[in-house]
């Protein structure tokens, strides 16, 4: 059994990264504690793990004293001096027990304080792993779809974790086998183990996308400024170039769209607007209407963060967009509110 023991610790820390010495450690807290449980808590004992020799010993422990009050845990200094005559007054005397004199009910206890000990390794390197992670995009295995809720259980390296309906992008029907990629929004940690909250419906997986398909995004040559999203639907992401050299938009798109469109699939064909960031508010709030075109951009007097923009007739509804999307994601991309107003409307005002 001792070798069994230790062999299962060396598949531990192999294949789950979880330390001997930690293990070793939570094991001879268990076997102490069952120990102690059989005993009524009323002896003094020390539970030793030797990884070298296989072998596992528990000692009884009993203080050296003058006259025995509680034989339990006390031995007398001539009882001592029986065995060494290096024991003094105060010093520990200990007595090998054989570790078979443990109960079923002992064992039992023991191990479920082990099955404890691993779990709370476990998550401690969990936590551990994902903090670094966090913001960041990880590529994840569709393997269970509930049918129910249509949460979807993901595998991510040798963990699994659920991708919560509502983290979907709208639309999009997930299938067992699936690869995607999802955003690690946060780490919760709970009283029944670590939360990684996954999105697929956050910004930052659309920046992140783009800097996995962009090198000069990823190397500081292209800066993704503002992102605006709604799912499944539309994203507005401005950039701009720290090389004059180096034409922001084109790098975003790639050589015959491919960048762009690599992105669009991941998202489930979600459609995506790149603009050119300005720092000039009129240009930029004009940009960020695209693929309307603007004629004029006039910051309204009664408000330090609203614009009157003036587009031509046969472009408003192309510059508010579908159920005012196109200037919604405008707004919310410049941060300015936006009056948008035909040529008509406006000469008529």
């Amino acid at each position: 059994m001792n070798k069994e023991l230790f062999e299962s610790l060396d598949i531990l820390e192999k294949e789950k990264g979880i330390s001997k010495e930690y293990m070793i450690e939570r094991i001879e807290a268990a076997l102490l504690s069952a120990f102690r449980k059989e005993n009524a808590g009323n002896e003094n004992a020390r539970v030793k793990l030797d990884p070298v020799k296989q072998d596992v010993k528990l000692y009884k422990q009993l203080t050296v004293v003058d006259e025995v009050l509680d034989p339990a845990t006390e031995i007398s200094l001539d009882d001592a001096h029986m065995k060494s005559k290096r024991y003094k007054l105060g010093d520990i005397y200990e007595i090998e027990l054989k570790t078979k004199l443990f109960g079923r009910i002992a064992a039992q206890a023991a191990k479920q304080v082990i099955i404890q000990g691993i779990r709370e390794a476990e998550r401690g390197n969990m936590i551990r792993e994902y903090e670094e992670k966090k913001e960041e995009i990880v590529s994840a295995v569709v393997v269970r779809v509930d049918p129910t809720t249509a949460n979807a259980t993901l595998e991510i390296g040798k963990n699994e974790m659920v991708l919560f309906r509502n983290e979907q992008i709208p639309g999009e029907t997930l299938q067992v086998g699936d690869r995607i990629k999802v955003f690690i929004t946060e780490i919760k940690k709970e009283a029944r183990g670590p939360s990684i909250i996954l999105s697929r419906v956050h910004p930052g997986l659309v920046a992140r996308l783009f800097e996995l398909e962009v090198p000069e995004i990823k190397d500081g040559t292209v800066e993704i400024k503002r992102i605006a999203r709604e799912a499944g639907s539309r994203t507005k992401i401005a950039v701009a170039s720290n090389d004059e050299r180096v034409d922001a938009i084109g790098a975003c798109i790639g050589p015959k769209g491919a960048r762009k469109n690599n992105i669009t699939a991941e998202l489930f064909g979600e459609k995506l607007d790149i603009i050119p960031y300005n720092e000039d508010t009129e240009a930029f709030i004009s940009a960020a209407l695209a693929p309307a075109t603007v004629e004029s951009v006039v910051k309204l007097p009664e408000g330090e963060r609203s614009y009157r923009v003036t587009v031509a007739d046969d472009q408003l509804s192309l510059a508010i967009g579908k159920e005012g999307q196109n200037a919604r994601l405008a707004a919310k991309l410049t941060g300015f509110k936006i009056d948008i107003k035909s040529s008509r409307s406006a000469s008529e005002e």
